[in-house]
């Protein structure tokens, strides 16, 4: 059926690991890598990727990192799918692919709205959605052991 590429999941584990952990702070890679597992190598071109695409910004020096470009309530899980399939090139390589009649209009067509049915759904899931998720399965964050509220 539908299976999400490698690269996706990496990019949406990694978008949840920022907005999860980061606690105000710029979140590097090196932390995403250690806390997800993420190989370095798909990581870096995948954020920088998605900083290219106005979902992360990514903030120079000893401390940078990166960061959410807008509040998780506003980043859809559609948003990362599209900016992600992009950048792997293959989107929707089956529609120009030549084929019968009952290929080109009933079972493409058929794959075209079942893609835009899932997409939708995608789209009313917000990063802020799964942080509750994870927060309601009782993963910890280490942005709740950064904070630090002494004068």
């Amino acid at each position: 059926m539908l299976r999400p590429s490698k690269k996706l999941l990496f990019a949406i584990e990694a978008i949840l690991d920022i907005a999860y952990h980061a606690g105000g702070e710029p979140v590097q890679s090196s932390e995403i890598t250690r806390r997800q597992g993420i190989p370095r190598r798909y990581l870096e071109q995948t954020l920088q990727h998605l900083v290219r695409n106005d979902i992360l910004v990514g903030v120079r020096g000893p401390r940078g990192g990166y960061r959410l470009a807008r509040e998780r309530r506003r980043i859809s899980i559609g948003e990362i799918v599209r900016v992600v399939r992009a950048m792997e090139a293959g989107e929707d390589g089956a529609i120009e692919i030549p084929g019968s009649d009952l290929g080109q209009r009933v079972i493409r067509p058929m794959w075209t709205d079942l893609q835009a049915e899932v997409m939708g759904r995608l789209d009313a899931i917000t990063v802020d959605d799964l942080c509750m998720r994870a927060y309601h399965e009782g993963l910890p964050s280490e942005a709740r052991q950064k904070l630090d509220f002494t004068i």
